[in-house]
């Protein structure tokens, strides 16, 4: 029982408050991507983009925590870092590939796909504490988005008019 309690209480190198931080961050801001894709009623919405922003940071607070410990060995651990960065983006590449559509000669889902491979990157800043890259690359984002989205309607319907007599 000793040794459950004592695993329990085991601090680790990064702060809880720094780890909370990150972990809210993250959700945070790809809740903000997912709340557009919500409000254009996606089938990935907010719950799905905070699930993979929140993921991602755990996965880079949980490699920097291996890290830690394996300096303490490094005589007898190998590690590559950039490891994790790959596997998180294949799998939400693997989750945003299912997301896309073809049907009835039209491709659907590509964006809420895309904007779901970004939530794992935008996650990944948030987990190694990169702020300004998780708050542009959220912003950059919802400009892209729902901003050339509103320029794309404009554009179409400009060229509905040209087509009128």
């Amino acid at each position: 029982m000793e040794q459950i309690l004592n695993d329990l209480s085991a601090q680790t190198s990064i702060p809880w408050q720094v780890i909370a931080t990150r972990l809210l961050g993250a959700v945070f801001f790809c809740g903000l991507i997912g709340l557009e894709r919500e409000t254009r009623r996606r089938a990935a919405g907010l719950r799905t983009h905070m699930l993979v922003g929140l993921a991602a940071a755990l996965y880079c607070l949980i490699m920097l925590e291996v890290l830690n410990d394996s300096a303490h060995a490094a005589d007898r651990v190998s590690m590559d870092p950039l490891r994790l960065v790959e596997a998180v983006t294949s799998g939400v590449a693997f989750l945003a590939a299912g997301m896309i559509v073809f049907s009835q000669g039209k491709v659907r889902g590509l964006t809420t796909g895309t904007s779901l491979w970004l939530a794992a990157g935008v996650g990944l800043s948030a987990g190694f504490g990169m702020w300004l890259m998780a708050v542009v690359a959220t912003i950059l984002a919802l400009i892209i988005i729902r901003g050339i989205k509103v320029a794309e309607g404009i554009a179409h319907d400009d060229d509905d008019e040209a087509k009128e007599p």
